[in-house]
């Protein structure tokens, strides 16, 4: 990817672009339809039922809080790229990422246990310096 002037992309430490693709365009608002599709499904097999806020893998499935479930949406529903901290942030907190995102790293260990205790077969990765993304375990 490219800056306006040419440039390459770079993380916000400087380093080099991320290999994944990263969307950081600015979110304005959020719509889950859950009238023609009640959950959310990855080619990893995770089904994220908002109807009922269950993170479902195979025959089990596993409660979630909202900001569990918020978060898995996004992921799920895009495997492989990269979600910015701050997009997610505007996305399942409904407000600007500022400070160190101690609060999304938390949700984010939360749910990976819950990724583990149901034996998934994804995961979430960190993109140093970038975000996010659902990738196979």
């Amino acid at each position: 990817m490219s800056t306006p002037s040419g440039q390459p992309e770079r993380a916000p430490d400087g380093g080099a672009p991320p290999s994944a693709v990263v969307d950081s365009s600015p979110v304005t608002a959020v719509v889950v339809d859950t009238a023609d599709r009640a959950d959310a499904a990855s080619p990893s097999g995770l089904r994220v039922d908002s109807d009922r806020r269950v993170l479902r893998w195979r025959d089990q499935e596993i409660e979630l809080t909202r900001l569990e479930h918020d978060l898995l949406l996004c992921l799920v529903g895009a495997p492989g790229r990269v979600w910015t901290y701050e997009r997610l942030h505007q996305t399942v907190w409904g407000n600007e990422h500022l400070g160190r995102g101690s609060d999304m790293h938390s949700v984010v260990r939360r749910v990976r246990r819950k990724l583990v205790e149901l034996g998934a077969s994804a995961t979430i990765h960190a993109v140093r310096g970038v975000g996010f993304r659902l990738a196979p375990a």
